[in-house]
């Protein structure tokens, strides 16, 4: 049999599976050949052997083995680069979906520091508020004012307006004016309320059942006390007449 360097060639990249095919189509071939090799009128024998028969592969066989050998690596090849296209298809997916959980990781932790940034500032606010409002109230609790007639009047009327009783500066100034030229002491005794034996006393000259009846809480109970008589008076006036800037004589 003639020696073929390209089929051998081949040979030493073949497969197990392709090498049994090939022996298969080998011994198919022989068997074939020998077959045909006995003439029809002759005799057999249990006795004899049949001589080796020398098996000759045609050109056309041999070429048929390797086109197939060859389309078989081609295949093999094909899905080689299948697989390795699928595993590379794989692995990108796999790169994708950690970078999107990544982004998303890093857009939690956004959130959530923009979060806690907000409820800092809003805490920071509060407090801040809270200060101001507490200095505000040392400020008017520790407000002092003058021992006067304008120290009384404003220290009144800050009661006043912490107590919704209207009335303003000029009203109570005109008022106590008249009712006692500012005299914190003074004593009417010759009205009828004198004559009643309940004398009109005070700045704004108020008598003792209304001065009871309508003190303001936070005030002396001294109806002599200048902020005390002004603040029940006006606290009285805003009762009988909206407010004592609407009296302009005796009330």
């Amino acid at each position: 049999m003639p020696k073929n360097s390209s089929t051998r060639g081949h040979s030493r990249k073949l497969t197990r599976q392709h090498k049994i095919a090939i022996a298969g189509v080998a011994t198919l071939g022989a068997a074939a050949l020998a077959f045909s090799a006995v003439p029809s009128n002759a005799e057999t024998t249990t006795s004899e052997a049949a001589a080796p028969a020398h098996v000759a592969y045609s050109s056309e066989q041999l070429k048929d083995v390797k086109a197939n050998v060859t389309d078989q690596l081609a295949a093999d090849s094909l899905k080689t680069e299948a697989a390795k296209a699928r595993a590379q298809a794989k692995a990108a997916a796999e790169a994708a979906a950690k970078k999107a959980a990544a982004a998303k990781k890093r857009a939690a932790a956004a959130a959530a520091a923009k979060k806690k940034a907000e409820a800092a500032r809003k805490a920071k606010e509060a407090a801040s508020r809270s200060a101001k409002r507490a200095a505000l109230k040392k400020a008017a609790a520790t407000k002092t004012y003058a021992n006067n007639l304008d120290g009384w009047i404003k220290h009144s009327l800050d009661i006043m307006k912490a107590k919704g009783i209207p009335g303003s500066y000029s009203g109570l100034y005109r008022n106590i004016i008249r009712e006692s030229s500012g005299n914190p002491n003074a004593i009417n005794g010759w009205d009828i309320n004198a004559i009643n034996g309940v004398p009109s006393k005070g700045l704004l000259q108020v008598i003792q059942p209304t001065f009871n009846a309508y003190h303001v809480s936070g005030t002396s109970w001294n109806i002599y006390d200048p902020v005390a008589n002004i603040t029940a008076a006006a606290n009285y006036a805003a009762d009988k007449y909206g407010s004592i800037d609407n009296v302009n004589s005796a009330y």
